[in-house]
């Protein structure tokens, strides 16, 4: 029997939001629908939200508009309370030249007035972030959550996205069906940090060695690639949703019963010192069940995870750090 939940999409009038919200009224486990965004927003939420509710799905649509200076804490109650699922694709994309730490002042501010309004109101929730620097950003929220006493395994970075490059990168070379293709991607969500692990895959196992460092860096940079395809009015906003549909269809179906298996970014000790790490995760009925370790690598992925470990700990510092700084509202 398909799930009656209650699903958020935060920046739901957004380049990612729009077809997130379309992709998630869709999935026959969503009963009700938030596109929640700002006064600002190019689109109003309500009229984002009339659309979709046209639908013939079983999805009861809302929108839902705050202004900037608003608390999402103070003001956004009934659109968060009875949540199961909050996506927060949000935050200001990184400006040519700017610094990593800024960005993540700015971002990790936007995410912390969404993260602690929902520990008040659907602290049951799975909050999955898209907000970059997710590195660290989550690191940020999660370990601010924790200080609420609540429990990590609701907090997630959405790097669905890496493995649905690798798969379609992995089809384009080798012509075998989508469906037999399954690349993990493990470490972090920006550049080096993103390792694809092909041997892992029986379909990319058989690319020549001499091909898979272009390979991976393929996946590496494949948002660049968009970014200039699309001469700077935007960046991967329709594969973002899509991925990170996929990734929400997971939680969904883990949270209806239906054990479900996805990479995601998440509080990890599965690799010695890095305490936050994406690699496969188990979706159930508690949210995040169970953190995979990578599993056997071959000679190439090792040296690559021993080369990103430094990059990816500063990452996961730099939040660690904000979360010493800050505190959720109450």
């Amino acid at each position: 029997m398909p799930g009656d939940f209650k699903v958020c999409v935060v920046g739901g009038a957004g380049g990612i939001g729009q077809p997130l919200s379309m992709l998630m009224a869709m999935d026959p486990n969503v009963a009700e629908l938030c596109v929640y965004d700002l006064t600002l927003a190019m689109v109003p939420a309500a009229g984002v939200a009339a659309d979709l509710s046209h639908l013939n799905k079983k999805c009861k649509v809302t929108g839902y508009a705050f202004d900037k200076d608003d608390k999402a804490i103070e003001k956004a109650g009934e659109c968060l309370s009875g949540c199961h699922l909050v996506l927060i694709p949000a935050g200001v994309p990184r400006k040519p030249g700017q610094d990593r730490k800024d960005l993540l002042n700015i971002n990790a501010g936007i995410a912390k007035n969404i993260v602690e309004a929902c520990a008040k109101h659907c602290p049951e929730a799975v909050v999955a972030l898209v907000v970059n620097p997710v590195n660290s950003v989550v690191p940020a929220m999660c370990e601010l959550w924790k200080k609420k006493g609540l429990n990590p395994c609701k907090i997630l970075g959405v790097t669905t996205l890496d493995v649905v490059r690798a798969d379609k990168f992995v089809h384009e070379i080798t012509g075998a069906p989508m469906e037999d293709i399954s690349v993990p991607v493990i470490g972090g969500h920006a550049g080096t940090t993103i390792l694809p692990v092909f041997s892992q895959c029986k379909i990319g196992a058989t690319i020549g060695a001499e091909k898979i460092p272009d390979l991976d860096k393929k996946v590496q940079d494949a948002g660049t690639v968009v970014v200039q395809a699309k001469n700077g009015k935007g960046s991967a906003t329709l594969s973002m949703a899509y991925a990170g549909a996929r990734l929400g269809k997971a939680v969904l179906a883990g949270l209806a019963g239906e054990v479900s298996v996805e990479c995601a970014y998440v509080e990890s000790s599965v690799v010695s010192g890095l305490p936050y790490f994406a690699s496969k995760v188990t979706f159930g009925k508690a949210g995040i069940e169970t953190v995979h370790p990578p599993g056997d690598l071959n000679d190439y992925e090792k040296g690559r995870l021993e080369a990103l470990t430094p990059t990816l700990l500063e990452e996961i510092q730099a939040g660690l750090d904000y979360a010493k700084e800050n505190e959720f509202a109450s």
